[in-house]
């Protein structure tokens, strides 16, 4: 662990977490919210995105170039939010320094549920017209999740990007001479946000946004209520005492 991330109160689990093991489950669950969520503000809410950030910095080039139906606003605002909320992470795991794991999890994913719900309430109400506001509210979520999850450091889910998992998925094959080693969680991720996004579209497309953000809201609060880690194991998930760390693994 470096010095920075001792400084920020983080642990640093790596590759060690097994694809069954709490947090895995935790972070698969996410990312087929993640395409629920990007499938509301791209198909809903005028073309663009909470989740990837990536993609809304592309899209502000094609909307500065006159592209049609893209919005420099709206990806700015994403962007924006998504900042805060990453920051607003960065303060939560600084705030929650020297806790259980888990429970420093569930407060981001309780966080994130609250946004989320918001909403959805909004949806409901038929504020469909504050685009800017909701907009906003999505990105400020997943701010705060990447920003947790970037903490907890777990390779190849990042819960709202595949790039990395989709090279690492090719790089590291038998086919390139790898051992295909983390090659069942980036496939199980490339399915999870598919997962997502497919049922998250077809909703968007038939029934508005407030149907699958709803889907998303309980989807985050099941998986915050239900995560626990067992006491006593380690960071790599195979008994034994605890390793130290500034977050403990017990619930």
């Amino acid at each position: 662990m470096t010095n920075d991330q001792q400084g920020a109160g983080v642990e640093t689990p790596g590759p060690q977490v097994g694809d069954r093991h709490p947090l895995a489950l935790v972070l698969f669950a996410l990312t087929a919210v993640s395409g629920f969520v990007d499938a509301v503000t791209f198909l809903g809410l005028g073309r663009v995105f909470a989740a990837n950030m990536t993609g809304n910095v592309v899209v502000i080039g094609f909307a500065a170039a006159g592209a049609p139906g893209f919005s420099v606003v709206g990806s700015l605002v994403s962007l924006g939010a998504f900042l805060v909320g990453a920051a607003g992470a960065g303060r939560l795991a600084r705030a929650l320094r020297g806790r259980r794991r888990a429970t420093w999890v569930r407060a981001a994913l309780a966080g994130e549920a609250v946004l989320l719900g918001v909403t959805t309430a909004l949806a409901f109400a038929g504020a469909a017209d504050a685009t800017y506001a909701l907009i906003a509210l999505l990105a400020l979520a997943m701010g705060l999740r990447n920003g947790t999850v970037l903490k907890l450091n777990v390779p190849d889910l990042t819960t709202t990007v595949l790039t990395r998992t989709l090279t690492g998925l090719a790089a590291e094959s038998r086919l390139a001479g790898g051992t295909d080693r983390l090659a069942v969680r980036r496939v199980g991720a490339t399915l999870a946000m598919i997962a997502g996004a497919l049922p998250g579209a077809w909703l968007v497309l038939r029934h508005g946004i407030g149907w699958p953000l709803l889907v998303g809201t309980a989807a985050v609060t099941v998986v915050a209520c239900v995560y626990r880690e067992r006491p006593g194991v380690t960071p790599e998930g195979t008994g034994g005492p605890p390793r130290k760390h500034d977050f403990r693994t017990d619930s």
